[in-house]
């Protein structure tokens, strides 16, 4: 059933489809943090929203019916994992965000909003848990503002 639903969002990332630049997902994992970091319309089709991004005009926007799809679909709840085991693994890996203000943190907002509304509320608190132990660990750089959107996003 979820499959009569699916678009190009749920092919992606049921590793069926390519995003709008015909990256697979196999590829966007693959990025180096260098290019995960420069890379600006990915995020959008690794965590979709219901929202348009305002950071990415023409980025996709995630419907009702494709949502449902993706979370009734294993594979699409397969590659928004691996997707949340990739950035957690760059923001380990990379501290530039750990700074008062940095695009990063609006990342971050969109990753928890898209676990939370696509695989559920217990992936986005590991996942915020995670950012806040490393922000922690970095003497709590990140402004107070973004960690008020992180904690919303979460709690929906």
């Amino acid at each position: 059933m979820a499959e009569a639903r699916a678009g190009p969002i749920h092919a992606f990332l049921a590793s069926r489809g390519r995003d709008g630049k015909g990256r697979s997902l196999a590829n966007v994992l693959d990025f180096d943090d260098s290019r995960i970091e420069n890379t600006h319309d990915v995020i959008q089709w690794l965590f979709p929203l219901r929202d348009a991004s305002r950071a990415v005009p023409g980025s996709p926007v995630l419907g009702a019916m494709e949502a449902e799809a993706i979370r009734c679909d294993r594979s699409a709840q397969a590659g928004l994992l691996a997707a949340r085991i990739r950035m957690m693994r760059f923001y380990v890996q990379t501290r530039r965000w750990l700074t008062a203000y940095d695009h990063n943190h609006l990342r971050i907002t969109r990753i928890l909003t898209s676990l939370r509304d696509l695989v559920g509320q217990d992936e986005a608190k590991a996942f915020h848990e995670d950012i806040l132990s490393l922000n922690e660990a970095a003497g709590s750089p990140v402004n107070p503002e973004s960690l008020d959107y992180w904690r919303r996003a979460v709690e929906g």
